[in-house]
């Protein structure tokens, strides 16, 4: 019986520890800056790690009055590259935090 315990004790830990450790990695991912583009760099937007856009950058050359509507797509484009990268950024930082452990499908953390 007291092994069980100390086996669920030991496992208790780990959980706190995985928790913490998945509580610096979104304080991290909160600092970082992820950048998105599009229309071969014409459009770029920047994303934190919270999916937050933190800044837009549009070549020049894109202010037409006739291009308004393929700017605007460009910008959606753009933020939408960057959020795949921050969602592909966050799931390798979290295989690296649960060793590859399977979660359960719809848990997030």
């Amino acid at each position: 019986m007291f092994d069980k315990l100390k086996d669920l004790g030991g496992l208790m830990a780990q959980a706190q520890q995985m928790q913490q450790k998945i509580k610096d990695l979104q304080a991290e991912l909160e600092r970082q800056e992820i950048l998105g583009s599009s229309g071969a760099g014409m459009v770029k937007v920047t994303l934190n790690g919270k999916g937050e856009m933190r800044r837009v950058e549009i070549d020049a050359s894109l202010f037409k009055p006739d291009d308004k509507g393929v700017v605007e797509d460009l910008i959606v484009a753009a933020a939408n590259d960057a959020r795949a990268k921050v969602e592909e950024a966050m799931q390798e930082q979290m295989k690296q935090i649960t060793g590859g452990l399977p979660l359960p499908p719809g848990f997030k953390l």
